[in-house]
């Protein structure tokens, strides 16, 4: 059942005026909470030129859950609102003409089922096609193109990290071959935590020029943890579909708040349109029973259909508690112009990374910009090379198993790392999490770790009749 205009008018009206009372009582009373509504009215108000009432209005039924979402995709204000949160954190002081649209979905998970679904559907990929990774990457980026849902074939671009986990120009090269449909990357980077270099970025918006029908994903979740973070998205909007979640930024993981946007001249549409006959006669008849002109249906409202199997359209979108939650996060953001909670957060995570390093024995440089610093992965070859040099690493590898440090470090020390070959890295690694532990937790991974490493330098020794000293930090 939908709602009466003219009810709907008045209770704007009525909680506009309620809404005004509650704020002239509330400046008598210490309340953060009020405060903050207070000011978020005044901020979609005056900074955002939204309308007061509306914006009450669409919170107040949102919360109550009384209505399926309406629009489907996502709530009218709530969508412009999350709108200026990305466009801040995504793209900042980057040129960016245009506008875009948002779907709010349930989490980064969500976004890459639904993208990787509707882009099946729509012959934008199809079996035996060859796609991209940026490595290392989120596991089920590796995993989901050999499904058999997809069959995809897959070319690697691998990160260096001796290069700072930067991808080389030969790398990026690979998105030249027209055989590449799709270019799918994590940045910052998962789990090195780096965030891709000007040069890098401005290079693949370069190629895209050379290959205006390349597709480009963007998983930029940790991207607010990013010094001055540029997203993909800003330098290449009409190819780049841009993924985001609230979780990790806001420790908010069980909401299950994620964000896809779309330029609204983008190339998933135009490539839509230039499919063959056949191929579009099967879509006209896909979607003809959620629309009266189905042909003219945008890649991200296919987005929300598929996500509910077409025959549930109606029922799409993100709960309506949901997207008041991503409002209320990106209003807590935009509003906090010192950055406070950013630049807390930033210090909180490299302090941890600090207290673990000076524990394992490494002194590591802190002065890269492109670090993020939410993980940091502890490449076995890379730094025993650096701490012991190259012969103690090849007698190391030689006499054991590169998983054997990471399971000994989970049975004797109770510390479980995850196995950085797992998102594609190079070198045996585990990866640790910086987001979710005490500083005391990572001193104890580092000892735990320095225990480790100094027996296998006795046994090194013993073994080759070298001294190598097991207490020397670089």
């Amino acid at each position: 059942m939908r709602s009466c205009p003219k009810a709907s008018a008045a209770f704007r009206a009525a909680t506009v005026s309620k809404s005004a009372s509650i704020c002239s009582c509330a400046r008598t009373k210490a309340s953060p909470g009020i405060d903050f509504l207070r000011g978020a009215v005044s901020y979609v108000r005056d900074q955002l030129g939204y309308s007061a009432g509306d914006f009450l209005y669409e919170m107040c039924e949102g919360i109550l859950a009384s209505n399926y979402p309406v629009p489907d995709r996502m709530l009218k204000l709530s969508e412009l609102i999350v709108g200026q949160y990305l466009r801040r954190e995504m793209v900042g002081k980057h040129p960016f003409v245009g506008e875009f649209d948002v779907f709010a979905v349930e989490g980064g998970t969500a976004a890459m089922t639904y993208i990787f679904n509707t882009m099946r559907e729509n012959h934008l990929i199809k079996p035996g096609d060859t796609i991209a990774l940026g490595r290392p990457i989120f596991t089920p980026y590796i995993e989901i193109p050999t499904l058999n849902d997809y069959q995809l074939k897959v070319v690697n671009l691998d990160a260096d990290v001796a290069n700072g986990w930067q991808y080389s120009k030969a790398e990026l090269d690979k998105l030249r071959d027209p055989k590449v449909k799709a270019f799918f990357l994590v940045n910052p980077s998962n789990p090195p935590s780096v965030k891709m270099d000007d040069e890098s970025l401005q290079y693949i918006a370069d190629i895209v020029k050379e290959r205006p029908d390349l597709i480009l994903l963007t998983d930029d979740v940790y991207g607010t943890f990013a010094d001055d973070f540029v997203s993909l998205f800003a330098l290449a909007p009409h190819n780049t579909i841009l993924v985001y979640s609230y979780s990790k930024y806001f420790g908010a993981t069980g909401w299950r708040l994620g964000a896809i946007a779309t330029h609204r001249d983008n190339v998933l549409d135009k490539l839509i349109a230039d499919l063959p006959k056949e191929a579009k006669k099967q879509l006209h008849a896909r979607y003809e029973s959620i629309t009266t002109d189905p042909d003219s249906l945008k890649f991200i409202d296919r987005l929300v259909a598929d996500s509910r199997t077409v025959a549930l359209n109606h029922t799409a979108g993100l709960s309506t508690p949901q997207q008041v939650q991503m409002v209320l996060f990106s209003l807590f953001s935009l509003m906090d112009t010192p950055d406070a909670y950013k630049s807390a957060l930033k210090r909180l995570i490299r302090k941890r990374k600090q207290a673990l390093y000076e524990e394992v024995g490494i002194t590591f440089e802190d002065d890269d910009p492109n670090q993020v610093d939410y993980y940091t992965i502890l490449d076995m070859e890379f730094l025993g090379e650096r701490m012991f040099g190259r012969e103690f690493v090849d007698w190391l590898f030689k006499n054991t198993e590169p998983t054997e440090l990471l399971f000994r470090l989970a049975r004797e020390a109770r510390v479980v790392l995850l196995p950085g070959r797992g998102f594609g890295t190079a070198h045996p690694s585990g990866r640790v999490s910086l987001a979710n532990l005490n500083e005391a937790d990572y001193r104890q991974i580092g000892r735990a770790m320095r225990k480790l490493i100094e027996e296998y330098v006795e046994r090194f020794n013993a073994a080759t009749g070298k001294s190598l000293d097991k207490t020397k930090v670089k």
